[in-house]
């Protein structure tokens, strides 16, 4: 907390006084969205566990956000773009993800799991890509400094994680339902404060490449491919790395506490990531990232057994998603 007071500080003087209430606006969303986050992704697939639901059933549940984030934020990009209207966007799009997810409560069957599912991601889904545009808009020229807003998302996340692994030790996973849909609503109240960043209504008909055109450069294809791989190989870790812990002995609360670790080595990045950008082209920083990616996930397989193994592996997690992410946040921006 004492190295992100420091680097709060030295942002604030950078940017002035003025710029402060959108840094811990922005700050703020990110910090809630990837609590919310820290809540799903370790800890969902347990409750799944818990109610019942086979391996393949919990898989299958767990793909429908990413099945849903193909498609949605496509829509809601579109929209944005031809509205001009990307701050109420973000808004509804958290509103109604908060109210399609209250029937949790009563869902117990893998077909209204899966339409519950289908639901709030649609909706859920279509915040956080509006929501780096906005970032982005509103830090100007210092859009290299994304990172140090960013990281308030991962300190979001590990909260979340160290926090639940306590309490669903002693209290079961039957709270989760209760926390997520909290934190959805915060998330809807901590929207009304956000800037409305300065993007103009998109023209029909405009200057510049289309879609197409860009996606058939060979250089955005490569990358394209590069990031479809990197989403692929963490698709077995989010679904079932802690159901892979639990199954050799580790307790809740250590399974949080390596998952906090991770995103912990994340956040340590993401506050030098302006000078990694300086110092190495992005692709080497995404080569590097990738290579570090296929290490963590032979060390994870093959010395699940080893903490310290375990540990380092999860440290990796600072390239295999911090660098790989602000790399890529980079490159489409530049694209």
């Amino acid at each position: 907390l004492t190295l992100l007071r420091v680097r709060r500080q030295a942002f604030s003087q950078e940017q002035g006084s003025s710029f402060m209430p959108y840094y811990w606006r922005l700050s703020g969303f990110y910090f809630f969205y990837f609590g919310l986050l820290g809540t799903l992704v370790p800890y969902w697939s347990l409750y799944l566990k818990d109610l019942g639901f086979s391996a393949v059933a919990i898989g299958a549940l767990m793909a429908i956000p990413q099945l849903t984030k193909i498609g949605a934020p496509n829509l809601w990009g579109w929209l944005a773009d031809r509205s001009g209207q990307r701050l109420r966007i973000i808004r509804a799009g958290n509103l109604l993800a908060a109210i399609v997810f209250l029937p949790v409560f009563w869902v117990d069957t893998f077909w209204s799991m899966a339409a519950l599912l289908v639901s709030f991601s649609f909706f859920w889904n279509a915040v956080l890509a509006q929501f780096e545009v906005l970032t982005l808009q509103s830090l100007g020229r210092q859009s290299h400094r994304y990172s140090h807003v960013r990281l308030w998302g991962s300190v979001g996340f590990i909260v979340a994680v160290l926090v639940l692994g306590e309490v669903l030790d002693r209290v079961g996973t039957g709270v989760l339902p209760w926390v997520l849909s909290g934190l959805l609503w915060l998330l809807w109240l901590g929207t009304l404060t956000l800037p409305a960043g300065n993007a103009p209504r998109a023209q029909a008909g405009g200057q510049g490449a289309s879609v197409w055109q860009i996606l058939c450069r060979p250089a955005v294809s490569l990358f394209l491919v590069a990031a479809f791989l990197m989403q692929l190989s963490h698709g077995p870790y989010y679904t079932f790395f802690s159901i892979h812990l639990e199954a050799q002995g580790y307790s809740k609360l250590a399974t949080g506490m390596l998952w906090s670790l991770g995103v912990f080595a994340e956040v340590l990045l993401f506050m030098g990531m302006h000078r990694l950008l300086e110092r190495f082209s992005l692709r080497q920083i995404l080569i590097a990232s990738l290579a570090l990616t296929a290490l963590r996930w032979w060390l994870i397989a093959e010395f699940v057994e080893s903490v310290a193994i375990l540990v380092f592996a999860q440290c990796l997690h600072a390239a295999s998603f911090g660098s790989a992410h602000a790399a890529a946040v980079e490159t489409i921006r530049r694209f």
